[in-house]
C-alpha cells in the first residue's frame, strides 16, 4: 500500500500521544500506578542518559612541572595499578552489561504499560523475559560489533601513520589516517546510531505484538513499515528528533523548578513520567497507521511468551 492508501500522518501522532499519555496518567490520576510506570520506564531508559564533567588549573603560567616523582611511583607501582585498572574495567563492564539487560526488560515492560494503560511490574517482567533476553544479546552483540569494528579502524590509521609518529611530526600520512578514519568511522557511528532508534522504536513494538527473535522482527518492520514507505519514516525521525529537542529543553526547565530533584535516578523519571510516556508513545501511535497487525493498543496486543 502508497502511504496516501494507509493515509499516514507524522503530525496525527502527536495529538494522540498527547492524548494518551493524557489517558495513561491523568484520567484518573493514580499514585501507585504513576510510581509502577515510572519504575518502568527508568528500567527502559538506564544507559540512555548521560554526564559531564569539569576542568582545572595546572598550575600558574610558567611553572614547570616536575613529573619525575609521579614516574617513578608509577614505575615501582606498575603492577597494583595494572590490576586495579583491570579490576575497575570488569566492574564496569559488569555494570553497563547489567543495565543493559534490564533496560531490554524494561522496554517492554514500558511498553505494556502505556499500550494497555496500567502499572504493572511483576507480570511483564515474567511474560516478556525471553523477548527481553532477545533483545539483550542482540544488542550486546551489536555494542560489541561497532566497537571491534572502532578498535579495528583506529589501530589500521594508527599503523599507517606510525611513521610520522614516531618521528613526531606530521606529515602525509597522518593526514590520510585521520581522514581516511573519520570517512569510515562516521557513517559507522551513525548507522549504528539508527540501527539503535529503529530498534527501539520499531522492533521492540513488533516483538511485543509478536512474539519473535530480533532479526525477524527488522525483516517484518523493514518490509512492512520502512521500505514501502521510507520517505513517510524519514520524517517521522526528524519529527522525533525536534520533539526529542523540545522535550529535553521541559526536562530541563522541570529540573530547574524542581530544584535538581527531576536529576535524580528514578526519582527524576516519575517527575518527568509524561514526556516519557509521550516519547513512547508518539512511535506506537505512529505505528498504528499501518495496519491492526501495528496496533499496540488493541485490547489483546501481547501473547504469552515462554520464560
Amino acid at each position: 500500500m502508497s502511504a496516501s492508501t494507509l493515509n499516514l500522518s507524522v503530525a496525527a501522532p502527536i495529538s494522540a500521544a498527547v492524548d494518551r499519555a493524557r489517558l495513561v496518567l491523568f484520567q484518573p490520576f493514580n499514585f501507585e500506578k504513576w510510581l509502577a510506570l515510572g519504575f518502568c520506564a527508568f528500567l527502559a531508559n538506564l544507559g540512555h542518559g548521560g554526564g559531564g564533567g569539569g576542568g582545572g588549573h595546572w598550575g600558574k603560567p610558567g611553572t614547570r612541572l616536575d613529573l619525575r616523582p609521579a614516574a617513578e611511583w608509577i614505575e615501582s607501582n606498575l603492577g597494583w595499578l595494572i590490576f586495579g585498572a583491570a579490576s575497575i574495567g570488569v566492574i564496569v563492564l559488569a555494570l553497563m552489561l547489567l543495565f543493559a539487560w534490564l533496560s531490554s526488560r524494561g522496554e517492554f515492560m514500558f511498553v505494556d504499560g502505556v499500550a494497555r494503560n496500567r502499572g504493572a511490574v511483576k507480570e511483564p517482567w515474567s511474560v516478556y523475559a525471553q523477548s527481553g533476553n532477545r533483545l539483550f544479546v542482540f544488542t550486546f552483540l551489536l555494542w560489541l560489533a561497532v566497537f571491534v569494528f572502532v578498535l579495528m579502524v583506529l589501530g589500521f590509521s594508527a599503523a599507517w601513520a606510525w611513521p610520522d609518529i614516531h618521528a613526531s611530526r606530521f606529515g602525509d600520512r597522518s593526514l590520510v589516517a585521520i581522514a581516511c578514519g573519520i570517512a569510515v568511522l562516521l557513517p559507522t557511528l551513525l548507522g549504528s546510531w539508527i540501527a539503535q532508534v529503529v530498534l527501539r522504536d520499531f522492533v521492540v513494538p513488533a516483538m511485543y505484538l509478536r512474539p519473535q527473535p530480533v532479526l525477524a522482527a527488522f525483516s517484518s518492520v523493514w518490509q512492512d513499515v520502512m521500505r514501502p514507505h521510507l520517505g513517510m519514516v524519514v520524517l517521522f525521525f526528524i519529527v522525533k528528533i525536534l520533539l526529542g529537542l523540545v522535550v529535553a529543553l521541559l526536562a530541563v526547565i522541570l529540573t530547574c523548578l524542581t530544584c535538581c530533584l527531576a536529576a535524580l535516578p528514578y526519582i527524576g523519571t516519575v517527575i518527568l513520567l509524561p514526556l516519557f510516556v509521550f516519547k513512547r508513545s508518539f512511535s506506537l501511535c505512529f505505528l498504528q497507521q499501518f495496519g491492526p497487525e501495528w496496533d499496540c493498543f488493541a485490547p489483546a496486543p501481547a501473547l504469552a511468551q515462554t520464560h
